[in-house]
């Protein structure tokens, strides 16, 4: 590591080490702390650079702004040293604003001639690890919550072998808290008083099949129908408080790619079976031995065996061939039988079809027939054909006779497969549920935001609407003072003559002109009180458009919140465009006037930025339409802009979407748009045609949704 590599001569980066760089997969860049000097293929394509453009700028310039300097010495240090440099994790960010995250390793490069050596820096891009991590801390966070929630005891560790979950049903199983567990890699501590991998450490690392049996014994075997998924029986004394047999399975979490991020392994204490296989077990010893030396005794001992059949926890038959020629109580109740038939029944009946009976005879040859006992869990029905789970463990009573009792103990494990075919489910309907609420919640912000601007609309119509009152009594006030002025001046007009004799009236007659301000004075406050009767109009759109006061489900005129909202964003359409209005007769509409405003806002001022380096024309229409026998009303804003090509089409209600560039939109308009509509139970459609124009048509029912 610390050898330095020697440099060709011919210039800062030879032609045949350039050569040999750019054959590289890996970003690789060369500077000899002053300059950049050669950067390959991989490494431009990182930056968003050429190389040319990277050979004038400073070593460190393609680094995160804050990380410059420390870049700038690592390579400075390796200059001095000589030596290769300990990898340094940085932040890039390529010429488009891209930030990736990046390991980077300097090597130094000596010069044969004369000159300083080089630096080669060679970088690993981190960023999909880190997505990588990211997505495993929200899935832990989901997963937390399922777990902890599951009466199956369940723990979960990492790829690193660590204790990421341990719910509470765990912790009474085996009597050690989560607390002692989580963040460690010691699962073991749970089972074992010295260090030997659980279940799930051998899931994680791949090595089931290798070392599993060397640990587990032939208990060890893979699942009948989840794939990579392995089952194991084990004894443990004093777990929990008690000797236990449990019965674990792991499975492992995978992420999108289908690497192994971590295992899931349950646990199921399996002690009453056990001791039913075991007692069963010593019992037919005893039978045997029993049998040998006191045949008059095996009335007693028969009676001895029904007791035990009828009063164990596990089903248990036994069979000669097909035929079940004894059954227990907990066998009928498993298969949903008569007590009366267990001596009538063959035992195909309960199979699903033909394939799972040939398959389990083909097991039995293979081990009954060598003096073993069968352990195979598969699915069975009931005698009223309900699919069940059954862990089934058989015992020959003569190897060597093929037509021998079989002995078979049954448990019902149903509910155990059900709960781990649910907690894949609800893993992954939990990942689909943070995608939706992720986009919910941006709509809902979206939603928010335009709320609030409508709150501070109204605020301000508010604000501005009481002097506006004032304005407006006081402008009455004057015209009848003005009229009544006038009148007197005019009286005085009769006696004109008289009054010029003094000088000092006639030389403020004149100055005055009042025959000027007699014509000009009524024609002034005309056109205030016009003025004042436009700002009263844009007060009133205002509280239209942001309707505060109507935040529930009110019957509405659409044809005024159209209107309303035009004269809102009229500073955004009157540069762009004309608008042609065709409203028809519409019924009051049952609605969130405020809300079917915002789907108004963002139609009409979309089309007025559709118009492109032309004055265009803007039509909204309107008229009722029954859709599915339910009568409606529709709303047309049409323009003649730059249109859309299909492709924009098909995503235009996406959130985020947006053609707009950035900073000039964030794609929320038409998917809110679209979502108010479907609140209203209604329907927004859109035709477009590249080069000639646009038309959204929005339908909602008269009387709003069927739940309103």
């Amino acid at each position: 590591m610390n050898a330095a590599h020697e440099l060709p001569r011919g210039g800062p980066v030879a032609f045949g080490l350039a050569a040999a760089l750019e054959a590289v997969a890996a970003p690789v860049l060369v500077h000899d702390g002053q300059r950049i000097s050669y950067a390959n293929s991989a490494m431009q394509r990182l930056i968003g650079r050429s190389g040319a453009e990277l050979e004038l700028l400073a070593p460190e310039h393609w680094a995160e702004p804050q990380q410059q300097a420390m870049l700038r010495d690592y390579g400075l240090r390796c200059l001095a040293s000589a030596e290769a440099m300990p990898a340094l994790e940085i932040e890039a960010l390529s010429a488009g604003g891209t930030r990736r995250y990046l390991e980077v390793t300097a090597q130094y490069l000596r010069s044969e001639g004369v000159g300083p050596g080089l630096v080669v820096l060679t970088c690993q891009d981190l960023s999909d690890i880190r997505h990588v991590q990211n997505s495993l801390l929200e899935m832990g966070r989901a997963m937390q919550q399922i777990i902890e929630s599951d009466p199956v005891p369940t723990f979960v560790i990492d790829a690193n072998h660590r204790v990421t979950h341990w719910n509470a049903a765990a912790a009474r199983l085996v009597g050690v808290a989560a607390h002692e567990l989580i963040g460690r890699k010691e699962a073991w501590r749970a089972f074992s008083t010295s260090p030997r991998p659980v279940l799930a450490d051998m899931v994680v690392d791949g090595t089931v099949e290798r070392d599993g049996p060397a640990q587990y014994g032939p208990q060890l075997h893979a699942h009948a129908t989840l794939p990579d998924t392995w089952e194991c029986e084990g004894f443990f004394e004093n777990l929990g408080g008690k000797d236990r047999w449990v019965s674990f399975t792991a499975t492992p979490l995978r992420d999108i790619e289908g690497r192994v991020v971590g295992a899931i392994e349950t646990l199921l204490d399996v002690t009453a079976r056990r001791t039913a296989e075991e007692q069963l077990r010593r019992h037919q010893a005893e039978l045997e031995s029993m049998v040998a030396q006191r045949t008059a005794e095996l009335l007693l001992s028969n009676h001895e065996l029904d007791a035990f059949l009828e009063n164990a926890s596990v089903g248990i038959i036994a069979t000669r061939g097909t035929h079940i020629t004894r059954c227990n109580r907990k066998f009928v109740e498993i298969f949903e039988l008569e007590e009366s038939v267990c001596g009538e029944l063959d035992a195909k009946r309960f199979f699903l079809d033909e394939d799972g009976f040939k398959e389990l005879s083909r097991l039995m040859r293979d081990t009954l027939a060598q003096g073993r006992s069968l352990s195979h869990e598969m699915r069975l029905k009931t005698e009223h054909g309900t699919p069940i789970w059954v862990q089934m463990i058989a015992y020959t009573t003569n190897a060597e006779d093929p037509q021998a009792s079989v002995w078979w103990l049954l448990q019902d494990r149903t509910e155990v497969m059900r709960a781990q075919e649910q907690l894949v489910l609800n893993y992954r309907n939990i990942k689909e549920t943070n995608r939706r609420l992720e986009e919910a919640q941006n709509q809902l912000l979206q939603s928010e935001k335009m709320a609030s601007i409508g709150q501070l609309a109204a605020g301000v119509a508010h604000e501005i609407n009481n002097p506006i009152g004032f304005v407006s009594s006081n402008l009455g006030s004057l015209r009848r003072y003005v009229e009544a002025l006038l009148k007197l001046v005019s009286a005085y007009g009769r006696h004109r003559d008289e009054l010029l004799a003094d000088p000092e009236i006639g030389a403020l007659e004149q100055a005055a002109d009042l025959d000027y301000i007699a014509e000009d004075l009524p024609e002034l406050l005309r056109e205030s009180e016009d003025g004042l009767s436009r700002v009263k109009k844009i007060v009133q759109d205002l509280k239209d458009f942001s309707r505060v006061d109507s935040a529930d489900w009110q019957d509405a005129d659409i044809n005024a919140g159209i209107e309303s909202t035009l004269n809102v964003v009229m500073n955004e359409v009157k540069y762009r465009a004309d608008v042609e209005r065709h409203y028809g007769q519409l019924p009051p509409v049952r609605c969130l006037a405020g809300q079917l405003n915002q789907v108004f806002m963002n139609l009409i001022v979309n089309a007025a930025h559709a118009m492109e380096g032309k004055r265009g024309l803007i039509s909204l229409r309107s008229g009722c339409e029954a859709r599915d026998g339910r009568q409606g009303v529709w709303i047309e804003v049409a323009d003649n802009g730059k249109g859309m090509p299909p492709e924009v089409q098909r995503r235009i209600f996406e959130p985020f979407f947006t053609t707009k560039p950035v900073g000039q939109g964030t794609g929320l308009g038409l998917s809110l748009a679209f979502s108010i509509v479907q609140k209203h139970s209604g329907v927004i459609e859109v035709v477009s045609t590249p080069g000639q124009g646009t038309c959204f048509k929005v339908w909602v029912p008269v009387a709003g949704p069927k739940s309103k």
